[in-house]
């Protein structure tokens, strides 16, 4: 039970002797591993973080299609070009998934699509390097999406009914990604010319930082992350996390016969994990503030596509207008 407060920086979580009597049954209802439901009373704040966090997610699967869609005509066989049509499609399902359970918390998903478009709203600073060539396709996947696994599986059993139910289908549909990913760096390992060895490796040089930074800066900087634990809306930090992502994907680097650009890693026995180098969070917080190589690339290319579909929503609206009239009428 939470029962005693705990510092973080300069935010204080309260105990349950603290609490109001519907936020101290509110707690008591976490901590019993009972989910929060649309209908049920929430503490304000926690709503908020849930619709902060939704949302981000949400716009993140979105933003995570561009960097693959430029692939789809260039993919070296009609295999690879179905199995890349698929995965982009499964992403846009992902954020229709998020924003619904988001919807569910009271949030208007236009009102938070505009937060995304004019910069006020956030997403996964992985999605702001540019993807260079085919090998690309295979690290994204690997890398970003295996990432993207290590977050995901634990929310499964996040406090929030509609948020973890969501998530069920996508880890799912996420697993597939990272499996497809790794099978391309695979066969082009063994299979390709060392030119193409040489993109895998290069690729992998390029990605492995930023997907480390996927897991949000260390416990230290993370003023949210004592909150969210408290509240189980997450289940383990952002340090504990990026260590269970690095354990999992160095065996697997191995079997590809690649390497990380971290001369700093290495295999601590008495941890029983890896070791590894200093992040630059430097360039981490540079990317969130929308200074990274593809910020201003992307969000252009999110705002024409709302400019560009306009007269399909608008359709829409009129058609379903029009055929409630009649049902009026009848």
């Amino acid at each position: 039970m939470y029962a005693q407060q705990v510092e973080t920086g300069t935010k204080a979580i309260k105990s349950l002797a603290e609490m109001g009597p519907e936020e101290r049954a509110f707690q008591e209802k976490i901590d019993a591993e009972i989910k929060i439901e649309p209908k049920n009373w929430m503490p304000d704040n926690y709503r908020k973080t849930l619709i902060r966090q939704i949302s981000q997610h949400a716009h993140s699967e979105i933003v995570g299609m561009l960097p693959e869609g430029n692939w789809v005509t260039r993919a070296p066989t009609l295999k690879r070009k179905l199995q890349l049509m698929a995965k982009i499609q499964d992403e846009a399902g992902h954020g229709l998934y998020l924003y619904s359970a988001m919807e569910t918390l009271g949030a208007d998903r236009d009102e938070e699509i505009e937060k995304l478009h004019s910069g006020r709203a956030k997403y996964s600073s992985i999605f702001n390097y540019p993807t260079l060539n085919w090998a690309d396709m295979g690290a994204v996947g690997w890398l970003v999406d295996g990432a993207a696994i290590v977050n995901q599986v634990p929310l499964q059993r996040t406090s929030y009914g509609p948020y973890s139910r969501a998530m069920i289908r996508v880890c799912k549909e996420e697993s597939f990604h990272q499996r497809q990913g790794y099978e391309i760096l695979l066969h082009m390992m063994r299979h390709g010319t060392q030119a193409q060895k040489d993109m895998v490796q290069d690729a992998i040089n390029r990605l492995w930082w930023p997907s480390l930074m996927m897991f949000g800066p260390s416990d230290a900087e993370s003023p949210n992350s004592a909150q969210s634990m408290a509240w189980k809306i997450k289940r383990h930090t952002n340090d504990e996390l990026r260590q269970r992502f690095i354990d999992q994907t160095i065996p697997q680097l191995e079997l590809l016969g690649c390497t990380v650009p971290d001369p700093d890693l290495k295999w601590n026995e008495e941890r029983g994990h890896y070791d590894f180098g200093e992040i630059q969070w430097e360039e981490f917080y540079e990317v969130l503030k929308g200074n990274g190589p593809c910020n201003r690339e992307r969000l252009e290319t999110r705002r024409n596509a709302i400019q560009d579909g306009a007269w399909v929503r608008e359709a829409a609206v009129a058609h379903a207008n029009k055929k409630q009239k009649q049902q009026a009428a009848a």
